[in-house]
């Protein structure tokens, strides 16, 4: 590329200076023939006035070809030509050599009018002297020759330069544009090759152009990418755990119950009871929250009171905030939205459970109107979240600055699945930090 980039920049610049070569001597000659124009009808008008005033010199053939010769010596010209007009129509004498006039121009000459023109190299102009019979044309003829001299070489010298100018500017701009592009190519190699720690160097903070835009978008894919291998690991990670501890609990009971060797066998049915129901909850959220993220279930919509749901689901955990000696809050808006009553109350028991999970003492979920946009808020009053960790807590699992640090108890699903239902009734969710000091996890869904 470095190479095709060079050669471009550099034909650009002989390609305009042959142009700017060939216009300058088109427009030289234009200017040569012009002035050659004018001198000969300059020259014909001082003839003509000249023979006028003495026409003697002409009335005698036998001089007539010296007193030519000697004009076209004096004024320096290519040649001098002289036409009797005789009444009839007819043409007597020499035209200059490479020299023809038309009808028209004939006509024109007649009348006593002048005539000018150009029939290749040479320029040649007319006028008539004496009246009725005696009606001569003189005819003057030259060569426009460009007179440019030394000037050639040194437009050829300066065009050199300009050239081996243009050379070594294009090979710096193309080495300029090409390396960042070349070491984009190589992290890119390298992140396709599996090698997610592949930066290309970051760009200047004022640069805006779009090579930088484009090494920040790689090093930005790339540390997405990187992010995400990280929160796959840690999921399966996580779901392995999640999966083997309820296992083994129930293998060591099961086996304690077949060898006889339990001593309270309610007790370890109960708990082999209480984990498989565990497994089977980790079991649905993976199923839901796949199905959510492949768009492989359906909303029953309908218009329904927001209020009326989100007061109906805080009353549900009731109980338990009362065990966990948390004051649990509702203030709710009478307000209608158009969604799916079932997947908006696991949402808010989601955001509430979370909720309570995290709170020291107090809980309180709030329904505002604003906008044409219900917005459904839960705070808490515990440790909060940091705030680079805010923009990610509603990713399934999510790990702190690309390190496997559990975010979460249980499945750790519940925030992932809110975001798919939200997103799915057409909302938006977010996260903040709390008035309350903890943390504020909301959604927003247009009013009905």
């Amino acid at each position: 590329m470095r190479r095709r980039l060079t050669i471009a920049i550099v034909g650009s610049v002989v390609a305009a200076l042959v142009l700017a070569g060939l216009g300058t001597l088109a427009l030289a000659e234009l200017g040569a023939r012009r002035y050659t124009e004018g001198e000969l009808q300059r020259q014909l008008t001082a003839i003509t006035t000249a023979l006028e005033a003495n026409p003697g010199p002409f009335q005698e053939d036998a001089e007539r070809p010296r007193l030519l010769g000697l004009i076209r010596l004096a004024l320096r010209l290519e040649g001098v030509g002289l036409l009797a007009l005789e009444p009839d129509g007819s043409v007597r004498g020499e035209l200059p050599p490479g020299i023809s006039l038309d009808g028209t121009e004939l006509t024109t000459l007649r009348g006593g009018g002048t005539v000018s023109g150009r029939e290749g190299r040479l320029v040649y102009a007319a006028a008539t002297v004496g009246e009725g019979e005696n009606l001569t044309a003189i005819v003057l003829s030259d060569r426009t020759d460009i007179a440019l001299g030394g000037s050639v070489v040194w437009f050829l010298v300066a065009a050199g330069l300009v050239v081996a100018i243009g050379a070594v500017v294009a090979s710096r701009l193309a080495r300029t544009l090409t390396g960042p592009l070349q070491q984009a190519e190589a992290a890119g190699r390298a992140i396709a090759g599996g090698d997610l720690s592949a930066r290309v160097p970051e760009p200047p903070a004022g640069a805006t152009d779009e090579v930088a835009a484009l090494a920040r978008s790689l090093n930005e894919m790339a540390a997405t990418l990187q992010r995400s291998r990280g929160l796959e690991q840690q999921f399966l990670l996580s779901v392995s755990h999640d999966l083997r501890t309820p296992l083994t609990s129930i293998q060591g009971y099961a086996e304690a119950l077949t060898d006889g060797t339990a001593t309270d066998p309610a007790r370890a049915g109960e708990v082999i009871l209480g984990e498989a129901r565990r497994l089977d909850r980790l079991v649905r959220d993976l199923l839901q929250l796949a199905r959510l993220e492949g768009g492989g279930f359906e909303l029953a919509l309908a218009d329904l009171e927001l209020h009326e749901l989100v007061a109906a689901c805080a009353d549900g955990f009731g109980p338990e905030a009362q065990a966990a000696s948390v004051e649990l809050d509702v203030r709710a808006a009478p307000t209608i939205v158009h969604a799916d009553a079932d997947r908006l109350a696991q949402v808010v028991a989601n955001l509430i459970d979370n909720a309570l999970k995290h709170a020291r003492s107090r809980v309180q979920v709030s329904v505002e109107v604003g906008e044409g946009r219900c917005r459904v808020q839960v705070d808490d009053d515990g440790s909060g979240i940091d705030a680079d960790d805010l923009p990610h807590v509603f990713e399934r699992l999510y790990v702190a600055r690309l390190q496997p640090v559990r975010r979460e108890v249980g499945s750790g699903l519940g925030l992932a699945i809110v975001r798919e239902l939200v997103h799915a009734l057409g909302g938006q969710v977010g996260a903040e930090a709390s008035p309350l000091g903890g943390a504020r996890l909301w959604f927003e869904l247009p009013c009905a």
